[in-house]
């Protein structure tokens, strides 16, 4: 039955097989050249920081491994790609975050000392891609989402490089936009991949993004484990006792108050007064079936907009209060800008023939990418 079905033709094209391994192969090597002839490891005396550290980047990649994995897997046809491919972006956005921080830090003297700091900086910076490819994941094969890591991670390096010249900001207040920055930028490429969207396949791709019970529960999951170590990502790049643990603290009070009113109000929005975990998209009437826009794009806005007005009201009356709110302002509307900006040219350039994307109708579905033998049948 399987030879059967294979020699009546297959409506999921080899769509992979050419372009995957000669693209990333090529890239990986490139990579591995370049931490030979410029990377080297940190030689200095052991840093007695080097157990925090380590601690928070053991964080990050649960965050980004398994929270950010899981947090898109509750589709009925697409979990494996969910998983898998956001774990071929994370390893692949972290190499080359490690050395696009080194080029572009002004201490870079023709070699990127590598510290267990880099790595957890590039983690941070990679964790934008994931949080974009939320919205792509299912439009794209993984070429198409290889590019878009390279690019994204490139620009967001540019964006904080950016920060810390014009704007003044230090690593935690640079890395504080990447929600905004990777989620419009995120929703941005994937409104470019699904335009036009035939109206036949509007159907076909409507049945593929509902919920199933089982994988929601794993994408539940991976929203606790986001949960638990959001407080790690917003206090690890500060250096002061005080002001770690009140981001900490802040940062639990404000999950812990998103959380109580993010269930009230779904039960009040449904006619029925029962709770969806995807309630706002309906409301909005926006196509982001994964909610990167409800989960960090608005929180960014209201959290950067909600720093602007404490920052004002703490400093009101003291000079400069103008000139701090100006430089704020002109900070998240810099991220956003960027975001969409970014997004919008990487968009067009994946939706170049060359990267062999899938057709829109095999969208949202991991047998167009991954081998299933019991499903062979017909496929």
């Amino acid at each position: 039955m399987c030879r059967e079905g294979r020699r009546m033709g297959s409506s999921y094209p080899r769509s992979v097989r050419c372009c995957l391994p000669l693209w990333v192969l090529t890239l990986e090597a490139a990579l591995i050249l370049i931490f030979a002839f410029f990377a080297s490891y940190d030689a200095s005396p052991n840093d007695k920081k080097l157990l925090g550290t380590y601690q928070a980047l053991q964080d990050f990649t649960i965050m980004a491994a398994l929270g950010l994995g899981f947090v898109t897997s509750y589709f009925r046809r697409q979990g494996w790609s969910s998983v898998a491919f956001n774990l071929f972006l994370l390893a692949l956005g972290v190499q080359w975050a490690v050395l696009l921080d080194g080029f572009l830090s002004q201490t870079f003297q023709g070699k990127v000392i590598i510290k267990l700091s880099s790595v957890r900086l590039a983690t941070m910076s990679a964790m934008s891609v994931l949080i974009s490819a939320g919205a792509v994941l299912g439009r794209a094969n993984l070429v198409q989402l290889a590019v878009m890591a390279l690019v994204e991670v490139t620009v967001f390096g540019a964006m904080r490089l950016t920060y810390k010249q014009v704007f003044k900001m230090d690593d935690h207040r640079s890395m504080a936009h990447i929600h905004v920055f990777a989620a419009y930028f995120g929703l941005t490429v994937a409104w470019c991949l699904s335009r036009p969207l035939p109206k036949e396949a509007k159907g076909v791709q409507a049945e593929k993004v509902q919920m199933a019970t089982s994988p929601s529960l794993f994408a539940m999951l991976g929203t606790l484990f986001l949960w638990m170590f959001w407080p790690s990502f917003n206090s690890a790049l500060l250096d002061l006792p005080n002001e770690k643990k009140n981001a900490v603290f802040n940062t639990y009070y404000a999950l812990a108050v998103s959380t109580v009113t993010a269930t009230s109000v779904s039960a009040l929005s449904h006619h029925q007064g029962k709770i969806n975990m995807v309630c706002f998209n309906s409301v909005l009437e926006i196509q982001d079936p994964s909610g990167m826009h409800y989960t960090f794009g608005l929180p960014g806005l209201l959290g950067g907009f909600g720093y602007i007005v404490l920052i004002v009201l703490e400093a009101s009356g003291s000079r400069g209060t103008g000139f701090m709110m100006l430089m704020d302002t002109g900070a998240l509307s810099f991220a956003l800008a960027m975001g969409l900006v970014s997004g919008l040219l990487t968009g067009f350039l994946l939706k170049l023939k060359i990267w062999k994307a899938p057709h829109v109708a095999k969208y949202f579905d991991d047998q167009a990418f991954w081998e299933f033998p019991h499903l062979a049948v017909g496929f």
